[in-house]
C-alpha cells in the first residue's frame, strides 16, 4: 500500500505500489489473479479497482510459494501463467506482453532480460501447472526455474523496471 513516488507507465504518483503493478498486468494480460492475505481488505479493494481478480489465500503466511500455488489454483484452466510480484511497479506493460508472447510462441518458460540480467516477470507454460500448484514456503517458483534453466527463453527488453523491486522504504526513491 506504500504510495508510488512518481508516475510509472501511465500510473499516477501516489498509487499504491501493489495497485500500480497490478494495473500494468491488467493492461497486458486478459486475466490477472492477485493474491492477498485473508482480511487485507484495503489491499484487496485497491487491487480489485485495477480490474484484477483477487483471491484471499489462507496459506499466504507460509510465503510466496503458497501464494503462487493459490493463484495457479484460481486460474487452473489457464494456458500458462505470468508470475509477477506486487513489489515491482516499474515493469512496463509492453514487457509483460512480450514475456506472455514468448509462451504463446512455444516457450516453456520465459523471462525478460535487461542489459544481460534476467528480470521479472517469469512465465510458465500450462505443463507447469501441477508443479506451481504444489509450491509451498517462501521460495516461489525459483526451484522450478533452476531445475529447468535450459528451457528458459530470454526476451531482451529495454526495461530496467524488470530488475527493480521494493524491499525497503528506501527502495521507493
Amino acid at each position: 500500500m506504500a504510495p508510488l513516488p512518481a508516475a510509472a507507465h501511465g500510473v499516477g504518483a501516489g498509487t499504491p505500489v501493489g495497485a500500480a503493478a497490478a494495473t500494468h498486468l491488467v493492461a497486458a494480460l486478459s486475466d490477472v489473479v492477485a493474491v492477498v492475505r485473508p482480511g487485507d481488505h484495503l489491499l484487496q479493494r485497491a487491487l480489485e479497482a485495477t480490474g484484477a481478480r483477487v483471491v484471499a489465500c489462507p496459506r499466504a503466511d507460509e510465503g510466496m510459494g503458497a501464494s503462487l500455488a493459490c493463484a495457479v489454483a484460481a486460474a487452473a484452466d489457464a494456458d500458462g501463467w505470468v508470475v509477477a510480484l506486487g513489489d515491482m511497479p516499474w515493469i512496463a506493460p509492453a514487457t509483460i506482453s512480450a514475456v506472455a508472447d514468448a509462451l504463446r510462441a512455444g516457450a516453456e518458460i520465459a523471462a525478460p532480460t535487461h542489459r544481460g540480467e534476467r528480470g521479472h516477470p517469469v512465465a510458465f507454460a500450462r505443463a507447469y501447472g501441477p508443479l506451481l500448484a504444489a509450491l509451498t514456503g517462501d521460495e516461489g517458483a525459483r526451484a522450478i526455474l533452476n531445475a529447468r534453466q535450459w528451457l528458459l527463453r530470454l526476451v531482451d527488453v529495454d526495461d530496467a523496471g524488470t530488475l527493480r523491486d521494493i524491499d525497503h522504504p528506501r527502495d521507493l526513491g
